[in-house]
């Protein structure tokens, strides 16, 4: 188990490689237009000599090679660089955006698991029924409807029209730092799970009809096992493995930041700040982004990984015995 864990964290090592080299790259054909972008929101007159000299200033008038090199040295001393836009430090920022972005990740996978995993299994062993037919049109419903439209739609429902909740979800105080809204988590939240929850409901669904269908179900009726325990000792397990697989790419996704709920709701978290850092070419943020995504979705992976071999003793792990 090990040898397997350092395995993987090893295999992180070419991948941040590639994909920061690739993302690099990319930012460093439009390094021009970072430089006017930058002087433009500062509000100063923008001529050729001041973007020469902001370029010299930044390094961005040296080779490729050079910028990479220097950015990667200052990557691995804990340095990601100064925010072309606030002109701070990019590394304090990031991660002061990283807890609103956990929370809403936790409330969402909470509310996802708590609704999919008990609606799924009730469609299942109401196979064609009233109930089933319900919860079906309700998922496939559910899962048709971008997020985008989910939440507008909570928002003329629920801000608007009954005024029970805050169309902004974050409070920025005097300081500027942006206060959590207990309330104004329930909309965000609302809009991940409806989505998630309709997917995981008919994946649950479909995992348990498969394994009600199997001879050794079969088997355990025969032998007089009541159905509860048959549903809850066995069957339950087989849709926890299905149900990691679906929470390990749904967390990378939610934990690099929602991009348009976020936006929507003003929910000042990673995926607010990346849109800004796109919107505004604020590159050294837009590079940190892609390197926590990178390192989210190699970490889930590696968890989920490793809750599989917990999970079902018959998934081996990379490089054991079989």
């Amino acid at each position: 188990m090990g040898r397997y864990v350092a395995r993987r964290l090893l295999q992180l090592i070419p991948i941040l490689l590639g994909i920061t080299l690739l993302s690099f790259g990319m930012m460093y054909l439009a390094g021009g237009d970072a430089v006017t972008a930058m002087l433009e929101n500062q509000g100063v007159a923008v001529t050729q000599e001041l973007i020469d000299a902001k370029r010299h200033e930044l390094g961005l008038d040296q080779p490729f090679v050079t910028q990479y090199l220097n950015w990667l040295g200052g990557l691995l001393r804990g340095d990601m660089g100064t925010s072309y836009v606030s002109g701070k430090d990019v590394f304090g920022t990031f991660v002061s955006k990283l807890p609103a972005t956990m929370l809403l990740t936790f409330t969402s996978v909470v509310a996802t698991v708590l609704v999919a995993v008990p609606l799924g299994i009730v469609a299942a062993t109401r196979h064609n029924r009233f109930v089933d037919y319900v919860v079906r049109v309700l998922s496939f419903v559910g899962n048709s409807l971008p997020n985008f439209f989910v939440a507008l739609l909570l928002i003329l429902v629920f801000a608007i029209t009954l005024r029970w909740l805050p169309v902004i979800s974050s409070n920025i105080g005097k300081t500027g730092v942006a206060a959590i809204s207990w309330s104004g988590l329930v909309l965000p939240t609302a809009t991940l799970t409806i989505a998630m929850a309709s997917k995981y409901t008919r994946q649950i669904r479909a995992t348990v009809l498969d394994e009600l269908g199997k001879p050794y179900v079969a088997g355990a009726r025969a032998r007089g096992v009541p159905e509860r325990t048959i549903l809850f000792g066995n069957v339950l397990r087989s849709v926890m493995i299905m149900l990691v697989t679906l929470l390990a790419l749904s967390i990378g996704d939610l934990l690099g930041g929602t991009a348009i709920v976020e936006t929507i709701f003003q929910w000042d978290g990673v995926g607010k700040l990346a849109v800004d850092s796109i919107t505004m070419r604020d590159y050294p943020m837009i590079q940190a982004y892609v390197v926590w995504m990178a390192i989210i979705y190699v970490v889930v992976n590696l968890i989920a990984d490793l809750l599989y071999h917990y999970l079902d003793p018959r998934v081996r792990l990379g490089g054991e015995e079989q």
